[in-house]
């Protein structure tokens, strides 16, 4: 492929990356309002973001699969015509359980782009600028979760809550286009082989039930859904070492360096998804601040990564891409270590130092990562790569959240944020910083397995 045609890729690689990073995040500012249309009670609330995301986790890895046996260019096409009806239907919303049901199917397109558009980088741009371009696609998904809740504010004070997911529209047209006029022949890794079906339908009950019960595992109840889909998430695993046409071949964890890289990008996740909200909770609660000052604050750590990351993805091509991961998780333990100290004195401008601090180490981290995953399995294997990319992502935002909800449960109790528990809302803040920082020292180590393993990343 020559430099033109992997400039098309990386420009719908971060086009599509983009605005499925935006969707899954503006719909929270828009929330109150869809509240006071459907008369959503605060759980129905936190669904509308999870019911994307459980979408995401549960049809990525049988969809990824897919993609490679029918066609990668032909699945992201799919996917990006599915993710449009998706933006479509859900403004046209008429009650509660419309929009969660529009959300998820939603979250089924948004699955097909995630897990063939890392494929498509991987494939088709060569070796030598190949981390660059990783890194580009990786900013841009950042940049997506950075603007969301400033464009998702100001599109549903103005325009109403639908417009938040009617102005991608164009956009994925424009994806379309590029990819049916601009990329020449098709990339089908799975020709012949038999679909998985068993194993899809074993790993969306074991995700589903594994994600939910983490969710509420401060419950008893929650704790024994979670241990069930963990007991199924093994079985799981057994079923697919045995099959011929594994849904998700696991065999490929075998190398060090992909399972260590795997391993980091989902403590990474649980350890620093997390932090916005705990930013938002003591921006607002314990320093008086409104949404939208909260807001423009809070996308100082997102625009870091994304100033970072191509550097990083680049850099990536060049020196060793696990020692800069290390040394960007480094980066963000440091942060986590100023956090875990935040309290109603703490000066504005060390919370805008540690925020810097954070998304120039994820910037670093997370693009030489992702380089890591996609070039260090053979090609046949790469749909599993980007699948595995996706699945470490959704399934550590999802716990981050959990994480926060459970200690919460735990120093707060159930009780409203007022006042005279504004106390124990920072210590809850700084215990989970503390948790957070642990996760990210082990996150350092994992980075560093195999690092001086001669073998060559995959071309």
């Amino acid at each position: 492929m020559n430099l033109k045609e992997s400039t098309y890729v990386i420009i719908l690689a971060s086009i599509a990356s983009f605005f499925v990073a935006y969707i899954s995040a503006a719909p929270a500012v828009a929330l109150p309002a869809m509240a006071k249309q459907f008369a959503l009670s605060n759980i129905l609330q936190n669904w509308v973001v999870n019911a994307f995301l459980f979408s995401v986790a549960i049809f990525s890895v049988p969809l990824g699969s897919l993609s490679s046996k029918i066609g990668i260019k032909k699945s992201f096409i799919i996917g990006n015509i599915i993710f449009l009806i998706g933006s479509i239907v859900t403004g046209l919303a008429w009650s509660d359980w419309s929009l969660l049901i529009f959300r998820a199917f939603q979250g089924i397109g948004a699955a097909l782009i995630y897990t063939t558009v890392m494929s498509i980088v991987t494939l088709e741009v060569p070796e030598e600028i190949r981390g660059k371009a990783l890194g580009i696609v990786v900013a841009f998904v950042y940049i997506g979760l950075a603007v969301a809740p400033v464009i998702g504010g100001v599109l549903t004070y103005n325009l109403g809550w639908p417009s938040i997911f009617y102005i991608s529209i164009p956009f994925v047209l424009i994806t379309l286009i590029i990819t049916q006029w601009k990329l020449d022949g098709e990339w089908v890794l799975g020709e012949g082989e038999e679909f998985d079906t068993k194993g899809s339908i074993l790993w969306a009950i074991a995700i589903l039930l594994f994600i939910y019960g983490f969710t509420i595992i401060n419950e008893f109840n929650g704790l024994i859904i979670a241990i069930i889909g963990i007991i199924l998430v093994i079985t799981f695993g057994l079923w697919e070492i045995k099959a011929k046409f594994p849904v998700y071949d696991i065999k490929v964890f075998k190398d060090k360096r992909f399972l260590s890289s795997n391993v980091a990008s989902v403590i990474s996740y649980i350890a620093t998804f997390v932090v916005t909200y705990i930013l938002n909770y003591h921006m607002q609660y314990i320093l008086g601040m409104d949404s939208q000052t909260a807001g423009l604050f809070l996308i100082i750590t997102p625009v870091a990564m994304a100033i970072v990351s191509p550097l990083a993805g680049k850099l990536s091509d060049k020196i060793n891409p696990q020692k800069l991961a290390a040394i960007g998780m480094v980066f963000v333990t440091f942060a986590l270590i100023i956090l875990s100290f935040l309290n109603k004195d703490t000066p504005m401008y060390l919370i805008i130092f540690a925020m810097l601090v954070q998304g120039i180490g994820y910037g670093i981290f997370c693009s030489p990562n992702t380089n890591i995953i996609m070039s260090s399995v053979p090609e046949k294997d790469t749909p599993t790569a980007s699948i595995s990319v996706t699945v470490m992502r959704v399934i550590g935002q999802t716990m981050s959240l959990a994480m926060l909800t459970v200690i919460f449960a735990i120093i707060m109790g159930n009780v409203p944020m007022i006042p005279q528990y504004y106390g124990l809302l920072t210590f809850s803040c700084q215990v989970t910083c503390i948790i957070s920082g642990i996760l990210c020292v082990i996150a350092v180590f994992a980075s560093l397995v195999g690092v001086e393993s001669a073998k060559k990343l995959s071309a």
